[in-house]
């Protein structure tokens, strides 16, 4: 998802309830050996946004859940968290309903694609591993956490929301609850007519001034295709001379949730609750239906709501005033 299509939620957050007490924001390094080696040649050491709750300064002995959030595509870890407000949407979500002081962290995904999938690959580097084994372990050795799954959680809006579900599937052991946002690439896609203009592309300057669809199938083919024997990207698109190409569309398939759940359907049971939510005039809501019913159908318990809204409008609001009590009520806070 662009910056442009984003810039309408920075209106939506506001500043603090006069009286609520104030949480902090730090931005750290993490080393990702996960991310190391990439063909892409893209930083393995990764900024990282954390919330640290009131009192953490102070409460030397209180160790707190954290929830680990996912953000969309096209944009970086400083934009979302001037988009959702962060640190006085959170300050005002915990104040609100007095909600337990909780870590919130969020890693920068940027690539030279425009996102990581958070997924694993030879060309962007394994997401899944990162996310759930290098930063949680950085964080629980750098801050006091509850480090037990009983106490994490994962959530993520857009890119992000897929990001939550597939590295739920694949690193179950790691969190307790999930809450993906607007998630988006849940259902497989096959080539479409602009692909092929794609193949024209020779130099990474080219894809960044790319539109954001461009710039997706980039991002997805580094992540779902990737081909070490052909630079300078190392990946293959789903169209070649101007053809689409089965077998990269069934790659394509091949890492869509719809496809994957059902061979995760033990690891995805695990949870104590999966909550996705979609807005009525968001264009991805197919590919939302399309996951709920899926897990229907294999018995996956999980919570499935609508609302009126398209992909960004109300991310900031619901954040705030959903997302942060749903954890609330999931999390281990002993």
């Amino acid at each position: 998802m662009s910056a442009l299509l984003l810039f309408g939620l920075a209106t939506v957050a506001g500043a603090a309830q006069s009286g609520a007490r104030a949480g902090s924001m730090e931005t750290i390094t993490v080393h990702g050996a996960s991310l190391a080696g990439n063909l892409s040649g893209d930083a393995a050491d990764r900024k990282v946004k954390v919330y640290l709750p009131p009192g953490y300064a102070t409460e030397k002995r209180k160790r707190y859940p954290v929830i680990y959030f996912l953000h969309g595509f096209g944009t970086d870890a400083e934009f979302y968290q001037r988009t959702l407000g962060w640190p006085q949407s959170i300050d005002r979500g915990l104040a609100a309903d007095a909600l337990p002081g909780m870590i919130v962290v969020m890693p920068d995904a940027m690539t030279p694609y425009g996102g990581s999938m958070y997924s694993n690959s030879i060309t962007t580097g394994d997401w899944e591993a990162f996310v759930a084994k290098d930063l949680v372990g950085y964080i629980d050795s750098h801050y006091r956490t509850l480090a037990r799954r009983e106490s994490r959680g994962l959530s993520g809006h857009s890119i992000g929301g897929y990001g939550t579900t597939r590295i739920a599937m694949k690193y179950p052991q790691r969190f307790i609850a999930l809450y993906a946002m607007s998630a988006c690439c849940l259902d497989p896609r096959g080539a479409t007519p602009t692909d092929a203009n794609l193949e024209k592309m020779t130099k990474a300057g080219e894809v960044a001034a790319l539109a954001p669809f461009g710039r997706t199938t980039f991002a997805a083919s580094a992540a779902w295709a990737p081909n070490a024997q052909r630079p300078p990207f190392f990946m293959d698109l789903p169209t070649k001379d101007g053809a689409p190409q089965p077998d990269v569309i069934a790659r394509y398939a091949a890492n869509s949730p719809v496809a994957m759940v059902s061979q995760y359907v033990p690891q995805m049971k695990s949870f104590s609750a999966i909550m996705m939510d979609i807005g009525l005039a968001d264009r991805l809501i197919t590919g939302n239906l399309a996951l709920h019913d899926t897990m229907q159908r294999v018995g996956i318990t999980h919570e499935y709501v609508t609302y009126d809204g398209d992909h960004t409008n109300r991310i900031p609001e619901r954040f705030e005033k959903l997302v942060l009590p749903f954890f609330a009520r999931q999390l281990s806070f002993r």
